[in-house]
């Protein structure tokens, strides 16, 4: 149950007839993952400890250096050298000490994301390569766990919510990310943030929606982005949303479905 001092700090949520004390419990009973404790990742963390979600599991092999600071505001110079894991932790409990952080000092893989998200009720994606991207997608379909998945570049981002293991309200299977991105990029051909370089806020900004749609997600409020894929520039600071649907050619829950042991070898 909720103590008499989660209950002021959360107040502005439990007046709120959408939340209320219900969903402040569900928020608090809810274990998140949360790929990477970077640009995406330092927002989502943040504002997800500062909601009350109870258990926020952060997977990251990266330690902190200066080049990350200009956008991975869960970090500060004090913290140089430090794993991401240990300092986003430190920053949690700096934050609101009634969420419990669960560190993961490893970069997630083959051999250890099914283990990872099956532990949690919820992913939320802030890596920053496709690679770790349909990892991740693929181990939540078959972890059967909602995703929140999201992508930036220098100006532009996007964002989406996938549970593809269930179907929609007529009935029809909700799509996976192998059906929005069907092929993955070849090594090389986009450019790293590190290369391209990539404006600080619009992190903030998109990492903000990332927990936002958590939120949501956890409570039952309002629409889901479940077949919609919700695109942001910031240079003209236009939003757009497209829908996109199962495709029949997809690996997963297409006509000729692979297992997770052929997906990774495909990888």
């Amino acid at each position: 149950m909720l103590t008499p001092a989660e209950l002021e700090r959360y107040a502005r949520h439990i007046v709120m007839r959408e939340i209320g004390g219900p969903g402040q419990q569900k928020l608090k009973n809810a274990r998140v993952l949360v790929i990477g404790a970077g640009g995406l990742g330092a927002p989502i963390l943040q504002y997800l400890a500062a909601a009350g979600v109870g258990t926020l599991g952060v997977v990251d092999d990266d330690t902190v250096s200066l080049s990350n600071l200009q956008r991975q505001v869960i970090h500060d110079t004090d913290q140089l050298g430090e794993p991401k894991v240990a300092s986003a932790a430190e920053a949690i409990a700096r934050l609101n000490p009634n969420v419990k952080v669960e560190p993961y000092p490893t970069r997630i893989a083959g051999h250890n994301a099914m283990a990872l998200v099956s532990d949690y009720d919820i992913v939320a994606d802030g890596s920053d390569n496709f690679t770790t991207r349909y990892l991740v997608s693929d181990a939540c379909f078959f972890a059967k766990k909602p995703l929140v998945t999201a992508a930036v570049g220098q100006f532009d981002g996007s964002i989406t919510t996938l549970r593809p293991f269930e179907t929609d309200a007529e009935g029809n299977q909700n799509p996976s990310y192998r059906c929005l991105f069907p092929e993955k990029p070849r090594d090389g051909l986009l450019p790293t943030c590190a290369e391209a370089g990539v404006l600080g806020a619009l992190t903030g900004i998109i990492g903000t929606m990332q927990a936002m749609e958590v939120i949501k997600e956890i409570t039952g409020v309002g629409e889901s982005l479940v077949g919609r894929l919700m695109m942001f520039d910031a240079r003209s600071f236009r939003m757009e949303t497209v829908r996109y649907r199962r495709s029949p050619k997809n690996p997963l829950h297409g006509d000729n479905p692979k297992t997770w042991a052929d997906l990774l070898e495909d990888a």
